[in-house]
C-alpha cells in the first residue's frame, strides 16, 4: 500500500498471534524476502480485521527511502501513546515499525494506520479496521426504583456485541420473566407488594453477560418532621424551622404549618410552604398571645402524620405612648426635670420602665440618662450653653416614642427657679404663629400696592392707545386662588374616537356625586365609596374605581376604560352593571382622572368572604346550601356572558362580588374581550396572567375561549367549596403547566359532594370540546342544590354582614346581638373587581332555627315588614323569591 503523495511508499500489513512467536533473525528475513518478492511497489485495498476479546495482534507498518524515520502510530485520529511499539531497520533506507496490543478489548476497536513526516508533509498509509468480538457489552441497565404499590412501572435494558444479534432475558428475583426478546427491551410491571430485585441477561453467539441488580422499592406517606424550633420571635412574627421525617422514597412536596391559640382548638393559621428549605416564617400574630403549632410533609403519596404540637408566644408591644409635660425647673444645684407617668395601653410586654433620658448642647456634648421614676436631677451640662432634652419610656422590647424635645435656653442662667420655653413649651409656639402671621399680612399688603400700581399703569397705557382693556395682561400675576384647570371632556384624553362614542351616554358630570372612604387600593389605581345624585335630588351609594393620579399616558386610561365600554353592554342580576363614567378634573396641561362609576357592592368581594367565614377573626358557617347558591349565581352570570360571545379571561372568587341579598356578580372585566369573528381569542402579547386559573390551551398557546373560561369556572367553584383556599398550593406558577400535562389536577375539597366534584372535574378536562358548557353547569348546579334540604335548626348559626338596626326591635320579631367587624381589606384594584368593599357595620349571628317564631309561609310573603336580618335568613331557606336566570 502507498501513501497518497506516492513520494516514500509506506507499507502497511498484519501479522497473527504465531507471527509474534518468530526469531529476530526469522523475522528480518522474512521482511527482506517480502520485500524482495513485492519491490514495495503493491497497492491494496485497506484490511479489516475481526479479533476475539482478549487475544494478541501485532500491526506492522514499512517505510522506505528515508533514514532513521519517526513512525507514529495513530487511532481514530489521535497519536497511539503505547509503550509498545518497535523500529526494525531492513536496510540503511527501509525501516519496519510494530505495535503490540497483547490482549485487546472492546477500546482498542478502531481504525488505525501509521505515518511519517518528511520535512512539512505527512506521509501516512492505508488504515486497518480492528473490530474486537466477546459477550455484550450493556449501555442500558435497569435503574433502581421506588414506585407506590401496586402502581405500574418500566425497566429498560440494552445491550450491544459485536457480534450481533443481542438478544434479553429478564430476571424477577431467581425467577424469569417470558422469553429472549431483541436488544434493547421495556420490561412493563403492572405493580409489585412489596420490595423486589430485577435484573437482564443479554446473549450472543460469544456467550452471555448479567446486568446489575435494580431494587424496586415501595412508596409510603412520609414520616412526621421533628425537631421543630420556633425562632426571631417578635410582637407579630414568628420564625419556624423543623427538620424533615422519613420521606417514604418519594420526593417531598410541601409542608403544612398549622397554627392554634390551643391544641384542638380552631385554626388560626395555615401556611403551605414549598420544601426544602425547611422553614417558615408565621406572619399578623397578636402580640403577647399563647400559641401552638405543629406540622406535617406531604409527598405524592399524601400528607405525614402532624408533629406534636409546640407551644410558643409572641413578644408584647413596645410602649406606643411618649412621655408628657416635660419641663425644667432650675435650681442653684442643677438643673430638675420632671415629666408625666406613662399609663400602659394594649398588651405591653412586661411592666413600664424605666424612663431614658437623652440630651444634647450645642457644643456637641451629650448624654443618655436611666432614669427610674418621673423625675432627673441633671448636674453634668453647661448652663452657659442651650440644652435640649427627650425622653422615652422603655420595657423589655424596646424604647417607645420620644417626647417633644425640650429647649432650656441659656439666657436665664442667673438662678431663676423656672424658664418660660421650660416651663410652657407652647409659648414659643404662639410666638412664632403671630410672627408668621404679621409677616404674611405685611407681605400680601405690599403685594396688593404693587399689583395695584402695575394695573394703574397698563390701563393708562392701554387707554392713551385707544385699545380695548380686555386685552391687559399683567408682566406677573399674584395671590391666585388655585391652578387653572382644564375642561374634563373625554377629548381631552386622548382615546380613541371608537370608544368616545361608546361612553359618551354614560358620561356623569364630577359635580354629581362626593368620594367617600377608601374601600381599597393597587398598583394602579383604588377604589373610594362614594354618593351620586339622582335625578330627583336623592343621594346612592355607588363605588368608584379611578385610575392613580400619576399614570398619566393615554394607552393606559384607554385600556381602562375599555373595561367600562365593555360593561355597558350587560344588563343581567348576576353580571356587574356600569352606572356610568366620570372625569376628575386637575390643573391646566394635565390629563383628567377617568372614573368608572359601579353599583356597591356591601359584602366585598366572593373571595374575602369565604376567607373572612374561615379565618377571619369571628369565623362564621356557610352552610353547602349558600355555596351551591354562590356557585348557581355564577353560572347564571357566564352563561349570559357566553351567549352574548364574551369571554371573560379571569374568572375566578376575587372577581365575583357580593351584593346585600347575598347574590353573586361577575364582574372586573378587565381582560374580557368580544368575539368578533371565529370562537376564540388569542393573546398576542406578554401581560400578568392568572396562571392558577387557566385552561391547558390558554397556558401552552394563549388561546382564550369560551371553554377556557369553562375550566376557571371549575377552579372558583374549588375555591368555594374549600372557603378561599389558593389552588395548587405549593405549586410555583412557573411548574403549573408541567403539572396539568401529567395529568394531575386540583383534589376533591373535604366535604365536598361527589356530584360537585365530578362537574369540577369535567371542567378541567384536556379537550377543551369535553367540557360542558355554562347552561348544562348552571342547570346541574340548580338540580344539585334542589335535592339539598332547606337548612334546620340544628346547623351552626349562619354570620352575615348586614347594616345595623337603627329602630329598636320590635316585640316578638328576632333580636340580634353584635359585635365588632373587622376592618376592610385593602388590596389590588385587579383582584377587587371595583365594586365592592368590605362593610364598617357590625356582625350579627343569624340561627336558622329563629325562623320559626316568624308568621311566613313558603307560599306567602310576610304581612309586616322585615328587617335585614330576617330577609337575609329566608333568602337562605329559599323563603323569599330570589335572584335567578
Amino acid at each position: 500500500m502507498f501513501s497518497t503523495s506516492g513520494k516514500h511508499p509506506l507499507l502497511l500489513f498484519l501479522s497473527l498471534p504465531s507471527f509474534g512467536r518468530v526469531g529476530y533473525r526469522g523475522l528480518l528475513a522474512a521482511v527482506q524476502d517480502w520485500a524482495d518478492t513485492l519491490g514495495l511497489k503493491l497497492v491494496g485495498a485497506p484490511v479489516k480485521l475481526t479479533v476475539s476479546q482478549g487475544q494478541p495482534v501485532k500491526l506492522n507498518c514499512s517505510v522506505e527511502g528515508m533514514e532513521e524515520p519517526e513512525i507514529q502510530w495513530v487511532k481514530d485520529g489521535a497519536v497511539v501513546q503505547s509503550l509498545d511499539q518497535m523500529y526494525i531497520s531492513v536496510s540503511e533506507q527501509h525501516w519496519i515499525g510494530f505495535l503490540s496490543l497483547k490482549s485487546v478489548e472492546r477500546s482498542d476497536a478502531g481504525r488505525y494506520w501509521c505515518q511519517v513526516e518528511d520535512g512539512e508533509e505527512i506521509e501516512i498509509s492505508q488504515p486497518v479496521w480492528l473490530t474486537v468480538e466477546g459477550v455484550p457489552f450493556f449501555t442500558v441497565e435497569p435503574k433502581d426504583l421506588a414506585v407506590p404499590p401496586n402502581a405500574p412501572f418500566q425497566l429498560s435494558c440494552e445491550a450491544v456485541g459485536p457480534p450481533e444479534p443481542v438478544t434479553i432475558i429478564w430476571w424477577r428475583g431467581g425467577t424469569k420473566i417470558g422469553g429472549p426478546a431483541p436488544s434493547p427491551s421495556v420490561l412493563n410491571v403492572t405493580g409489585v407488594t412489596q420490595r423486589t430485585e430485577f435484573s437482564c441477561e443479554a446473549h450472543n453467539r460469544k456467550g452471555l453477560a448479567s446486568s446489575r441488580p435494580a431494587i424496586v422499592h415501595l412508596q409510603a406517606l412520609p414520616a412526621a418532621p421533628f425537631n421543630i424550633t420556633v425562632t426571631k420571635l417578635s410582637s407579630s412574627n414568628a420564625s419556624v424551622a423543623w427538620m424533615p421525617g422519613a420521606d417514604g422514597r418519594a420526593v417531598l412536596q410541601s409542608c403544612t404549618v398549622q397554627v392554634t391559640q390551643a391544641p384542638g382548638d380552631w385554626e388560626v393559621l395555615a401556611v403551605v410552604v414549598p420544601v426544602p428549605p425547611f422553614t417558615c416564617l408565621l406572619r399578623d400574630l397578636e402580640p403577647a398571645t399563647n400559641y401552638s403549632l405543629r406540622v406535617r410533609c406531604t409527598n405524592a403519596l399524601g400528607p405525614s402524620p402532624y408533629a406534636d404540637w409546640v407551644p410558643f408566644q409572641t413578644k408584647g408591644l413596645a410602649p406606643s405612648s411618649a412621655p408628657q409635660n416635660l419641663h425644667a425647673i432650675r435650681t442653684d444645684s442643677g438643673l430638675i426635670l420632671e415629666w408625666e407617668e406613662v399609663i400602659p395601653e394594649g398588651p405591653l410586654e412586661g411592666p413600664l420602665g424605666p424612663y431614658k433620658l437623652f440630651w444634647i448642647q450645642d457644643n456637641g456634648t451629650q448624654d443618655e440618662l436611666t432614669v427610674e421614676g418621673t423625675r432627673a436631677n441633671l448636674t453634668g451640662w453647661d448652663p452657659q450653653k442651650d440644652l435640649i432634652v427627650r425622653v422615652c419610656v422603655s420595657n423589655a422590647v424596646g424604647c417607645g416614642p420620644w417626647s417633644q424635645p425640650l429647649v432650656v435656653s441659656s439666657h436665664d442662667h442667673e438662678g431663676q427657679q423656672g424658664l418660660l420655653t421650660a416651663a410652657h413649651p407652647w409659648v414659643p409656639v404662639v410666638l412664632g404663629v403671630l410672627t408668621a402671621l404679621v409677616t404674611a399680612a405685611a407681605l400680601a399688603l405690599i403685594l396688593l400696592r404693587k399689583r395695584r400700581k402695575e394695573t394703574r399703569q397698563a390701563f393708562d397705557s392701554v387707554m392713551a392707545r385707544g385699545e380695548p382693556a380686555v386685552h391687559f395682561r399683567a408682566a406677573r400675576s399674584f395671590n391666585r386662588e388655585r391652578p387653572e384647570r382644564i375642561e374634563a371632556t373625554l377629548d381631552s384624553l386622548g382615546i380613541s374616537d371608537e370608544l368616545k362614542d361608546k361612553l359618551e351616554d354614560v358620561l356623569i358630570p364630577e359635580q354629581q356625586f362626593t368620594l367617600g372612604r377608601m374601600l381599597g387600593k393597587g398598583e394602579f389605581g383604588s377604589v373610594r365609596e362614594a354618593q351620586l345624585k339622582q335625578e330627583d335630588g336623592s343621594f346612592v351609594k355607588v363605588a368608584v374605581k379611578m385610575l392613580k393620579a400619576d399614570i398619566i399616558a393615554s394607552s393606559d386610561i384607554e385600556e381602562f376604560l375599555r373595561e367600562a365600554a365593555c360593561m355597558k353592554e350587560f344588563d343581567h342580576p348576576h353580571v356587574a352593571k356600569l352606572v356610568g363614567v366620570s372625569l376628575r378634573s386637575r390643573a391646566k396641561g394635565r390629563l383628567p382622572i377617568p372614573m368608572v362609576i359601579l353599583p356597591f357592592m356591601k359584602h366585598g368581594d366572593l373571595h374575602a368572604f369565604l376567607l373572612a367565614s374561615r379565618i377571619g377573626e369571628n369565623p362564621f358557617n356557610l352552610p353547602l346550601q349558600t355555596l351551591i347558591r354562590f356557585m348557581v349565581d355564577i353560572a347564571c352570570g357566564m352563561e349570559y356572558l357566553s351567549s352574548r360571545n364574551f369571554i371573560h379571561r379571569d374568572l375566578a372568587a376575587r372577581n365575583c362580588m357580593l351584593a346585600e341579598d347575598m347574590t353573586v356578580c361577575v364582574a372586573d372585566f378587565g381582560l374580557s374581550r368580544k368575539i368578533y369573528s371565529g370562537d376564540y381569542y388569542r393573546q398576542g402579547c406578554a401581560s400578568k396572567l392568572p396562571v392558577k386559573w387557566l385552561a391547558l390551551e390558554s397556558l401552552a398557546d394563549n388561546l382564550y375561549t369560551v371553554h377556557s373560561d369553562v375550566w376557571a369556572f371549575g377552579v372558583t367553584m374549588w375555591e368555594i367549596m374549600t372557603r378561599g383556599q389558593t389552588p395548587y398550593a405549593g405549586i410555583e406558577n412557573a411548574e403549573i403547566y408541567n403539572y396539568l400535562i401529567g395529568g394531575n389536577r386540583l383534589k376533591q375539597p373535604p366535604d365536598c359532594m361527589e356530584d360537585v366534584y365530578d362537574l369540577m372535574y369535567q371542567c378541567w378536562s384536556a379537550d377543551p370540546k369535553q367540557r360542558p358548557s355554562f347552561t348544562c353547569l348552571r342547570m346541574e348546579l340548580e338540580n344539585i342544590l334542589g335535592h339539598l334540604s332547606v337548612l334546620s335548626a340544628s346547623q351552626d348559626p349562619l354570620y352575615i354582614n348586614i347594616e345595623r338596626a337603627e329602630q329598636p326591635t320590635e316585640e316578638g320579631s328576632l333580636e340580634l346581638p353584635c359585635g365588632d367587624q373587622p376592618s376592610s381589606r385593602a388590596g389590588d384594584i385587579s383582584g377587587m373587581g371595583a365594586v365592592g368593599g368590605t362593610p364598617s357595620d357590625y356582625r350579627y349571628i343569624l340561627s336558622p332555627g329563629g325562623l320559626t317564631e316568624l308568621p311566613v309561609q313558603a307560599d306567602q310573603q310576610p304581612e309586616s315588614p322585615l328587617n335585614d336580618a330576617q330577609r337575609l335568613l329566608l333568602l337562605q331557606q329559599g323563603l323569599l323569591p330570589h335572584s335567578s336566570c
